[in-house]
């Protein structure tokens, strides 16, 4: 288990000034324990939850080209045939996984190949559960096309808490099954289209592991 990347200088800066509010409250409450105490407590318990948002798991990935897999750790809260509009243009299968504020907030490729298309959307910020989430709110949408030719896309959606969406992607780039791609801060909801002809392999509320659960299977 390592710390991410994302979270480093959050965390040091948040160490130095839950330091200097226990400094304060033991100049300015010298002879309180209790407040002293209680400050302390609340200090430890806070890091540790913020420090918890950036872990970042180290794995073995096992790759197979007929296998999707779990782009976040999550819940799957979606699994529909929909209308894929803003590249796809055309109806593909659905699934959608919510990240809550204690899942890792990772997101890694499902599949292996080379990116064919990615853009930012600046948008509103409703909870990720929301119908309107997909398409209104702040977003990034990826491409992939597989060594076969199959494209497939995912959408890093944020939501009410997360504020801040990190892609590392550019169109051209090739990067393999299981590998980081970006990280969405605080949680929120990632996206999936699939070919209609997959098979899905994950049901609604399974919980999956970003880079190890199979969610899907392609023919």
């Amino acid at each position: 288990m390592t710390i991410h990347r994302e979270g480093r200088i959050l965390l040091f800066v948040l160490l130095i000034l839950l330091f200097a509010l226990n400094w304060a409250v033991l100049y300015f409450f010298p002879q309180s324990s209790l407040v002293q105490n209680s400050v302390i407590l609340a200090s430890v318990i806070f890091y540790l939850l913020i420090l918890q948002f950036f872990r970042n798991p180290i794995f073995s990935i096992s790759k197979n080209e007929m296998h999707v897999l779990a782009p976040a750790d999550g819940k799957v809260v979606v699994i529909e045939d929909t209308e894929e509009t803003e590249y796809l243009k055309g109806k593909r299968k659905q699934i959608s996984i919510f990240m809550s504020p204690v899942n890792v907030h990772v997101n890694r490729m499902p599949v292996g190949g080379t990116i064919s298309f990615f853009r930012y959307h600046p948008g509103k910020y409703l909870v990720a559960w929301h119908p309107k989430s997909s398409t209104e709110n702040e977003r990034t949408t990826v491409v992939v096309k597989t060594k076969t030719g199959v494209e497939i896309l995912f959408r890093q959606i944020a939501g009410a808490l997360a504020r801040r969406i990190k892609c590392y992607v550019k169109e051209g780039q090739a990067l393999e099954q299981g590998q980081e791609f970006g990280f969405i801060k605080f949680g929120s909801r990632v996206d999936i289209f699939l070919p209609l002809d997959a098979k899905v392999t994950c049901k609604i509320g399974d919980v999956t592991k970003g880079g190890r659960t199979v969610i899907a299977e392609l023919n």
